[in-house]
């Protein structure tokens, strides 16, 4: 009996991998994972071959169907399915595309995942609709050109710079390969207009942060926006690190939150100390969020983060404008304030997450200075219960070390 979709729909993982058969060669695999994987057999020479036609739902039914059709016109007209199959592969390999799915395979290990996301979101939407299936050795700069000015004219000007340096990496890659032979995306250097960069809006004048923090323990929406608000301030991570957060990274009674070396744009395991504030306030979410994953799941989906922009349309709602206070600007107002208050600037940076600009200082400077970050963090949290409070508070100039 040939497959349905409703058959290979409904088809259940077993103990151990099984086979359901469609018609002329075409089966299906169910792994005891659930992976459901085409296949198409087929006699070639005298010899038994086997094909991979990809994986289901990626591949329906009908599709995998119109796969196999074509590997049996293939052997009709004299021609190996499987030797076809090595040749479009080794093409697709020459191309742009090809090359840039290895580029950014090999590479992404050693970014965060974000960064890795945005990467090949910025290839795939704006560079390989328009030179993804060209050989990459033929390529010119005349050919980038066009690319990057769709992006420039758009009026995103940084993402074309992001843009224009991802496609040179690829080239890099491609040639270090033999595959091309030059960077011609080097010839584009210095075309586009330097990137309009502003700083994060951010509040730092003490009065005006109380009336900040008073406005965020009454927010009226959601309680998981609303413990994230709270500790935003007190906490100096981004916000996609916070909106991130899973439980299992969280230890209350050693007071440490450990984000993964993959979560972080340094590619190195963070260590967050939390004031008894934060301990607080992370005993108030877990009843709610504490089974899942996440601290703070999406509306939509408790298997995902919340939004990338629920802080900022929670700060909106308040009435803090985009020049005003942004979910980042938490962190700029902490650096601000500490630095002012004659807090020791390793010890802050080391807390911002910020990498050492000076290579050779970097080479030695490896101490986490948990310590004082330990005492700073409870400190800078004690001081905005203060302002939050309403206090006049003058907070203690620090001996720099």
């Amino acid at each position: 009996m040939p497959l349905s979709d409703a058959l290979v729909r409904n088809a259940k993982p077993r103990e151990r991998r099984y086979k359901l058969f469609d018609e002329t060669g075409l089966f299906l695999i169910v792994t005891p994972e659930g992976g459901k994987w085409w296949r198409c057999r087929y006699r070639w020479q005298g010899k038994e071959q086997t094909l991979s036609l990809g994986t289901y739902p990626a591949v329906t039914l009908k599709k995998a169907r119109l796969a196999r059709d074509a590997i049996r016109q293939q052997l009709r007209d004299g021609i190996d399915p499987a030797a076809t199959r090595k040749a479009e592969s080794a093409r697709a390999v020459e191309t742009f595309e090809g090359q840039a799915r290895q580029w950014h395979q090999a590479r992404s290990p050693r970014w965060s995942a974000v960064h890795a996301k945005r990467l090949w979101r910025d290839l795939e939407r704006d560079a390989l609709p328009w030179i993804g299936n060209k050989p990459i050795a033929a390529l010119a700069a005349a050919d980038l050109k066009p690319v990057v000015a769709r992006v420039r004219d758009r009026g995103a000007v940084e993402t074309a710079h992001r843009l224009l340096q991802a496609i040179g990496q690829v080239f890099r890659y491609a040639i270090a390969g033999g595959h091309a032979e030059r960077n011609p995306a080097a010839d584009l250097q210095g075309w586009l207009p330097s990137p309009v960069r502003g700083h994060y809006a951010a509040i730092t004048d003490p009065k005006a942060i109380g009336a900040l923090l008073r406005a965020l323990e009454g927010y009226q929406g959601g309680f998981v926006t609303r413990c994230a608000l709270r500790l935003a301030p007190r906490l100096m991570v981004r916000p996609g690190e916070l909106r991130q957060a899973e439980w299992s990274e969280f230890d209350p009674d050693a007071g440490e939150w450990r984000i993964p070396a993959s979560k972080m744009k340094g590619r190195a395991e963070h260590i967050v100390p939390l004031a008894r504030q934060c301990v607080a306030i992370l005993a108030e979410l877990r009843p709610l969020t504490g089974r899942g994953r996440y601290l703070f799941p999406g509306v939509r989906s408790q298997d995902r983060p919340m939004s990338s922009n629920t802080i900022n349309a929670a700060l909106r709602r308040l009435g803090y404008d985009a020049d005003t206070m942004t979910g980042h600007g938490f962190r700029a107002m902490a650096s601000t304030l500490l630095n002012e208050m004659g807090w020791n600037a390793d010890v802050i940076e080391r807390q911002l997450a910020h990498a050492e600009r000076n290579a050779v200082r970097a080479a030695y400077n490896r101490a986490q200075h948990l310590p004082e970050r330990r005492e700073m963090m409870q400190a800078w949290a004690d001081y905005l219960d203060g302002l939050a409070h309403g206090a006049d508070v003058v907070a203690l100039r620090r001996k720099t070390v």
